[in-house]
């Protein structure tokens, strides 16, 4: 008797429900109510009449301005991020001893056994004109009064740097991790040193890694406003903020979903310029990889062609 077998996509399908109806139906529907209006002072929405108003509001100077101060803090944070976690996920993948990487790598997960926004709270004590940093600093004699960087955009960007920092540390120490020592090691024996093992083999084959660590950071951290509304008040605005502000102070959800969706492009147009910047930056480093590979080949196929005509001679 012939076993009845399930289709192979089947085992998919529990997943597209979940992605079908916790994102594409909540998306889609933030898109129709940016089509729509505020009506009066009571309502939230109506789509009775559509448009592109609330667009081009959004793109009002007012809002465009703190487009732009999210997109630099977007951008700011990622690459601060990747700064200092590259070193870090590959001192814990290579130099650090494997017995203490689990204990290493659970020092980079304790942040996220707090609440998000009371670590970003904690932020704002340490970064008040009156806490123990200032007054540490004016100690050292570093500065001539309190700090006063809370409440600005470079507050905003320490706060989002700690936030993030963990979420590109652990997939670049995956990547790491993955690479092996034997890979290095033969580097090393064929002449390379420790800078050039890493820029021509450590580092291209963790590629992967820091592209998930870029994305896995430059995406949330695009739509935080927990982050600015506690540490960035009038002068480190961003768009998740005013998104927030929209749909629950305003009570103008039309507004608000123009924002958010004009968020979403911005930040899939960023993501596509910055894959497009890296593919022609590495692409002649791609083509000289090919360049030898090739030579390589036609070297062993010489080789082997050698010594083919060796063994018939001597047969």
């Amino acid at each position: 008797m012939r076993s009845l077998r399930m289709p192979r996509f089947a085992l998919a399908v529990p997943a597209w429900a979940w992605l079908a109806i916790f994102f594409v139906a909540p998306v889609a529907m933030v898109v129709w109510f940016s089509f729509g209006y505020k009506p009066g002072i009571f309502g939230t929405h109506a789509n009775d009449v559509l448009s592109f108003d609330r667009y081009l509001e959004a793109l009002s100077p007012t809002f465009f301005a703190t487009f732009l101060n999210t997109l630099w803090i977007g951008l700011a944070g990622t690459a601060l991020c990747l700064v200092i976690g590259l070193p870090v996920a590959y001192w814990m993948a290579v130099k650090a001893p494997p017995s203490r990487r689990g204990l290493l790598i659970a020092l980079v997960m304790v942040p996220f056994w707090t609440n998000f926004l009371v670590r970003t709270i904690g932020w704002q004590v340490i970064l008040a004109p009156e806490g123990w940093l200032s007054t540490l600093l004016q100690g050292v004699g570093l500065t001539d009064g309190p700090l006063d960087i809370l409440y600005t955009r470079t507050a905003v960007l320490i706060g989002v740097v700690y936030n993030y920092l963990p979420l590109m540390i652990l997939p670049l120490y995956v990547a790491f991790d993955r690479v092996g020592n034997p890979l290095r090691e033969a580097s090393k024996d064929l002449g390379a040193g420790k800078w050039r093992t890493f820029a021509r083999v450590t580092l291209p084959l963790a590629r992967p890694g820091v592209i998930a660590g870029v994305l896995l950071v430059f995406i949330p951290l695009m739509g935080d406003y927990i982050t600015a509304t506690v540490l960035g008040g009038a002068r480190g605005n961003m768009v998740g903020q005013l998104v927030a502000s929209q749909f629950q102070t305003a009570q103008n959800w039309a507004l608000g979903s123009a924002m958010a969706v004009l968020l979403i492009l911005v930040i899939m147009v960023t993501v596509a310029l910055g894959a497009l910047v890296v593919w022609l930056v590495t692409l002649p480093f791609r083509s000289r990889n090919r360049l030898v590979l090739g030579d390589a080949a036609v070297a062993a196929s010489d080789a082997a062609v050698d010594d083919r005509e060796l063994q018939e001679v001597g047969s």
